[in-house]
């Protein structure tokens, strides 16, 4: 089932997300209803409060692109209480977009690759290297369990400045009342 998103506005974006305690039938349905999601909104990444779950959970499906030009969908993953462990130095600059914001999109400076500890879905603790986009979008997602958005690691200045009309609109879109 597609489960509705949370937009910018939304306090469960700001929120520090509690600990999966039990990996059961729910949460494995939870996954199942925020790939179908993802996959409807065409994104590569998704945490449980950009769908109103308070958990530390997120997946991703980054797709694959060949030097022949041909294009992978990317395989699945699903990161229960993920930890990044090790960041490496070298940084990159690449435009995010987030489908809890709508429409915006932004450089955000993070770096190449990271090393990452999780439980997967059959509560396996997992140690797996990540770069390039992956390291990326498991970042962006990461940051989304702790109350972080990507706009918030925009320097300040003038980038950021351009930004605010956007977020007003899609603040007055979806939270009319505020």
């Amino acid at each position: 089932m597609q489960l509705p998103l949370a937009f910018y506005g939304d306090p469960i974006l700001r929120k520090k997300c509690a600990r999966v305690e039990q990996i059961d039938s729910q949460l494995k349905q939870l996954v199942n209803d925020m790939v179908e999601t993802l996959e409807a909104h065409r994104g590569i990444g998704l945490a449980a409060p950009q769908v109103h779950h308070e958990l530390n959970l997120f997946i991703t499906k980054v797709p694959i692109r060949y030097k022949n030009g041909k294009e992978d969908s990317g395989n699945l993953h699903v990161f229960v209480n993920p930890k990044i462990l090790a960041y490496s130095e070298e940084k990159n600059r690449y435009t995010e977009g987030c489908l809890s914001i709508p429409n915006v999109y932004a450089p955000v400076e993070r770096p190449l690759s990271i090393t990452v500890q999780y439980t997967d879905l059959d509560g396996k603790t997992c140690v797996e290297d990540f770069s390039g986009l992956e390291a990326r979008c498991i970042l962006h997602e990461n940051d989304h369990i702790n109350g972080v958005l990507f706009i918030d690691r925009i320097k300040k200045g003038n980038e950021r400045k351009q930004l605010d009309p956007l977020l007003k609109q899609i603040k007055k879109k979806y939270h009319p009342k505020e």
